[in-house]
């Protein structure tokens, strides 16, 4: 694993709460303070490996039960489309 990709990691265990409300404006997805601190809890104990497809795909079960399912759905076309803008789609399996 790259110092890189362990950098990713670190940053999605600590993200708060605030952090993702601040994300969820600027990508224009609903996310109410409540969501948003139950994302944050869940980032910050779970094993799940976020390069990992079938990791990402538990972590994005997670984020629609959690929210709803066209959340996770905009979620997870954003991340796809940051991926490719920053060009680290071999990272991720």
């Amino acid at each position: 694993m790259s110092m890189l990709q362990q950098i990713v990691k670190k940053k999605l265990k600590q993200v708060s709460s605030t952090e993702l409300l601040s994300y969820s404006k600027e990508y224009n997805i609903a996310l109410t303070k409540k969501q948003a601190k139950e994302i944050s809890a869940y980032l910050k104990q779970t094993k799940l490996d976020p390069f990992n497809e079938n990791d990402r795909m538990k972590m994005f079960k997670k984020l629609a039960k959690i929210t709803d399912i066209q959340t996770a759905q905009k979620a997870q076309k954003i991340f796809h489309k940051l991926i490719k803008e920053y060009g680290v789609e071999s990272w991720f399996d």
